[in-house]
């Protein structure tokens, strides 16, 4: 399972701080704020805060998931190994593919974006051009991969500062609307409660939207072998960073429906943000606002290139997929081939979409389908880490909750999600989100063809320290072992 120079990722780079900076980043606040909150608002209206309030439940699950699934198998593909070692290798690839399949649309639909408020800085005229927007958003990928390509301490300083000013700003505004007059409604608790969902199809609609507000928190857990203490880190980062985003999301998403109007969401359904800015601080606010969802749609980008780049390191790694993707730079540590593949494919895939008008059509209905993807991925984990914890689930009522009752409620919901998707979505996201997945068992059928140690796992057992041999004593260095032999927390 060795990749074929023997070396390992940059031990040790990050610590607790900076790991919890990127798994707030992964969700992208401003970014998820700013681009969903018209289409929550238009599924649900004045429930939008509810079905945050009511998907966050789940949510932490699936993080409390990975945060004990991390603390027994330390591994940059973090569910592609967990599936695979306690479900089914095949679970686990399609896991993992799942990811960089949906990663890999991301970075195509968040770059356009990144382009465009950055134009809009200067003039909001600019914005709406698609071919400059395309090329400022190209800038901006090509920005972070180089970024990435450099290291896991050059990836985590670019994120403080992206994600501080971001955060910063949005701590400001969240106080500003607090004290905002004038409001278009007043406040009311039954925001938070059940009244305002349409029935049980209304609440559905609302979690598919609501759901994937989240996604990206567990960028931690695709870092573990880089992150100092990881099996206590890299879990405990991604719960606390799911508590930081949703505080964030309910805070905004209150503001919208207080302070502006539905005609005013309706009319500003890109960037709710920017109008919610104006209204609170005329003049100003709205540019100050463009600033954050900037920050945050680059910062971001950042965070997906890491999940999807370290999970093809792992399966290079692995032999289930080209091992060339599992080599590592010699000078910073980082997974070169699997970046340089991805930039390509990305980039080409982003220029592709946004001059062909069929397929800038096509990739509308992809992002709709990346809800499937990574419900997949997330409702897995939720059902690995049951199994994984069997024998100890009934030795405490913590093991009991965290470990097992609270990660199966999030799978079941993902996988709900998931069925409700398909009854919802058209027949072109459908297929881009199914046919996606499809074609991971090209690769996977291939290699376990192939004779990949990855296909006869040692099985995952929170009951014995689990020690996994990524690459052969004669090939080892420093680097590619110093995170095995740790003892798990239990």
């Amino acid at each position: 399972m060795s990749n074929s120079r023997g070396r390992g990722l940059q031990a040790n780079a990050l610590g607790t701080f900076d790991t919890v900076v990127m798994a707030v980043a992964g969700s992208a606040p401003a970014y998820s704020i700013a681009a969903t909150t018209a289409v929550l608002v238009g599924a649900v209206g004045l429930a939008s805060p509810a079905a945050l309030l009511y998907c966050a439940i789940p949510m932490l699950g699936i993080a409390l998931a990975f945060s004990y699934l991390g603390r027994i198998d330390v591994n940059a593909g973090a569910s592609y190994s967990w599936v695979g070692r306690t479900l089914h290798p095949f679970l686990g690839f399609i896991s993992g593919w799942a990811l960089v399949i949906s990663a890999t649309i991301f970075m195509v639909a968040g770059s356009l974006p990144a382009g465009s408020m950055t134009l809009a800085l200067f003039d909001d005229g600019l914005a709406g051009n698609t071919a400059l927007s395309t090329v400022v958003g190209a800038a901006w990928f090509i920005i972070m991969l180089l970024v990435v390509l450099g290291g896991a301490r050059l990836t985590v300083r670019a994120q403080l500062v992206m994600s501080g000013v971001e955060l910063a700003i949005l701590a400001l505004f969240a106080v500003l609307a607090v004290f905002h007059t004038g409001n278009a409604r007043v406040f009311d608790w039954s925001w938070l409660g059940f009244s305002h969902f349409d029935g049980v199809s209304g609440f559905a609609s609302g979690a598919l939207v609501a759901a994937f507000y989240y996604w990206g928190w567990d960028v931690t857990s695709n870092l573990s072998e880089e992150t100092r203490n990881s099996r206590r880190t890299t879990g405990l980062a991604g719960l606390i960073g799911v508590g930081i985003v949703f505080l964030l999301f309910e805070v905004f998403t209150i503001a919208v429906n207080v302070i502006l109007t539905s005609k005013q969401i309706e009319a500003n359904d890109a960037n709710v943000l920017g109008a919610l800015g104006a209204e609170i601080w005329p003049g100003w606010g709205g540019k100050v606002l463009i600033v954050a969802v900037m920050l945050s749609t680059i910062a971001t980008l950042e965070t997906t290139l890491i999940q999807v780049t370290r999970s093809l390191f792992a399966m290079g790694r692995d032999r289930t997929m080209p091992s060339a993707l599992g080599r590592v730079h010699r000078t910073w540590n980082t997974p070169w081939v699997a970046i340089t593949v991805v930039g390509a494919v990305a980039l080409a895939m982003f220029i592709a979409s946004n001059a062909l008008g069929s397929v800038g059509e096509i990739l509308s209905d992809a992002i709709s389908a990346i809800g499937l993807q990574i419900a997949v991925y997330y409702g897995l984990a939720g059902l690995a880490v049951v199994v994984a914890y069997r024998r100890m689930l009934l030795k405490s009522p913590g093991n009991f909750l965290l470990g097992g009752v609270w990660p199966l409620f999030g799978a079941l919901f993902m996988f709900w999600i998931f069925a409700e998707s398909l009854s919802s979505l058209d027949t072109a996201a459908i297929a881009i989100g199914i046919g996606g997945l499809a074609v991971g068992l090209v690769p996977m059928l291939w290699y376990w063809r192939q004779g990949s140690d990855y296909y006869r796992p040692a099985r995952l057992d929170a009951s014995r320290t689990v020690e996994t041999e990524y690459v052969p004593d004669e090939l080892s260095t420093v680097n590619s072992r110093v995170h095995e032999g740790l003892s798990t927390d239990f």
